[in-house]
């Protein structure tokens, strides 16, 4: 098991060296100028978020698409992802992964945006999309659109399930006692429950658990940011300034380098918000929505929330609570956001169980669609079964198997993954640029997509036969 750790701690950090960092950055960089900074409308964008349009084109709502991509996103990453960053990159991490949610926003919209327009209905009207159309239809690249769902369908069962299973066991074990093999068969079973249940399921129970678990969080998050006021500038001040330099940064932190910095920041800011992955547009293309940047703009919303909001107030809650409280261990990731919420008076440590354990689920239900969808890409439905019963299976092998393995993995799956989804933004900027002057820089937004655009069944047929089989329930 060493050996296999060896193996992709090493795989990983050749992964995630300058070059994926430049090319991710570089997209998120590219598209934000190209598209003239999406970042301004996304209060516009939130707005749009919560209306429901019964008119228009899809399997699931707007909200419930964004609800089921948020459930996917708003997990360990924020938790202890933000903590093992910090563990490894030291406090300058925190702004490498916030700028990578802001600059990331505007990628999100750029994948929201291909998957409603390269998106395909089958025989029984379900809504198909995500990279792998994009990269098929838009570029004729089906041999890198086979690459990514492979990728895609093998990243579900590390940043989908077994991360997620893995960060629930060891939480509960550690604030209760509680055997990791207890703990994962309930979730086990709870997930099993869901995710047989379809899209449909998943969104319902994605759209009840999100809103509630984030505003409970955030509101812990707030208490000890007011515990720690006196704090706060401090915190802000070291994350800042160990971000672009080497010196140790103080406040009982030892110095990094900004390579460690910057790689372990954007590494866990994308496995955080998946800005650039292009697992969002999975779901993104089964909204109904009128036309392809209402949906992007949405999309765009998840990104905001996730990483500009939930993963800032992670990052300053940890650094000020190391900051002023001396005795926690920040070489320990993941039990930093335990240790800072812990000073949060009889409730802190229930209540930081409590989030995890709905995010980290949340997150299980999310990846499980869209490793579904990978799946039917590359087979129909002749693997389903076989690939629910195995990620459901995964779900508690997570459970009891070593984080920092987990971990490893999961960091490759996601690079492997992003890089031909980074390949079709970049080579269809084109597309997203004229669509965006459409509907949204001539006011349009309100405007429906022509229906001769969305592939109907005698075409998809020709692209991928396999769609033609009747889909799973």
């Amino acid at each position: 098991m060493d050996a296999v750790n060896d193996f992709f701690t090493a795989f990983s950090s050749f992964l995630w060296g300058w070059p994926m960092i430049i090319l991710l950055l570089g997209t998120h960089i590219f598209l934000t100028i190209r598209l003239h900074f999406p970042q301004r409308k996304i209060f516009k964008a939130i707005k749009l978020s919560v209306k429901r349009d019964k008119d228009a084109t899809g399997d699931v709502s707007q909200f419930g698409a964004l609800a089921t991509a948020l459930a996917a996103t708003i997990g360990t990453g924020n938790i202890i992802g933000v903590a093992t960053a910090i563990a490894l990159g030291g406090p300058g991490a925190v702004l490498w992964c916030w700028l990578t949610g802001v600059f990331g926003i505007s990628t999100k919209y750029a994948e929201g945006l291909l998957a409603v327009k390269y998106r395909v209905k089958t025989r029984r009207g379900r809504m198909l999309g995500g990279p792998m159309y994009a990269l098929e239809k838009g570029l004729g690249w089906k041999w890198l659109a086979i690459l990514f769902a492979l990728f895609a369908a093998l990243a579900s069962f590390g940043i989908g399930s077994t991360v997620q299973a893995n960060a629930i066991s060891s939480l509960v074990e550690n604030q209760y006692g509680i055997s990791p093999y207890i703990t994962g068969t309930l979730v086990t079973i709870l997930g099993a429950a869901v995710i047989l249940g379809g899209v449909k399921t998943i969104s319902k129970v994605c759209s009840m658990l999100v809103p509630f678990m984030a505003l409970f969080y955030v509101l812990g998050c707030i208490y000890i940011l007011i515990v720690n006021h006196a704090y706060l500038w401090p915190a802000i001040q070291v994350i800042v300034d160990s971000a672009f330099t080497t010196k140790a940064a103080g406040g009982g932190f030892a110095g990094s380098t900004l390579m460690m910095a910057a790689r372990y920041g954007i590494a866990r800011g994308l496995f955080s918000n998946e800005s650039g992955l292009g697992s969002a547009p999975i779901v993104a293309a089964a909204a109904q929505t009128r036309n392809p940047v209402r949906q992007a703009l949405v999309s765009s919303t998840g990104t905001f929330w996730d990483t500009v909001i939930i993963c800032a107030l992670t990052g300053l809650v940890i650094t000020s609570s190391i900051i002023a409280y001396p005795d926690i261990d920040y070489h320990n990731g993941a039990a930093l956001t335990k240790a800072a919420f812990s000073k949060i008076p009889y409730i802190g440590a229930p209540l930081l169980t409590f989030g995890l354990a709905t995010f980290a689920f949340s997150t299980t239900l999310g990846w499980s669609y869209y490793g579904e969808r990978c799946v039917e890409y590359l087979s129909g439905k002749k693997l389903m079964l076989g690939y629910r019963v195995l990620y459901i299976a995964s779900i508690f092998i997570g459970s009891v198997i070593s984080l920092g393995l987990v971990w490893n993995i999961a960091d490759c799956m996601n690079a492997l993954m992003a890089i031909p989804n980074l390949i079709s933004l970049l080579c269809l900027s084109g597309i997203i640029v004229h669509e965006t002057r459409k509907y949204l820089w001539r006011d349009r937004l309100d405007r429906d997509m022509e229906e001769n655009e969305i592939d109907e069944l005698e075409e998809v047929e020709k692209i991928q036969p396999q769609l033609c089989d009747e889909p799973s329930k």
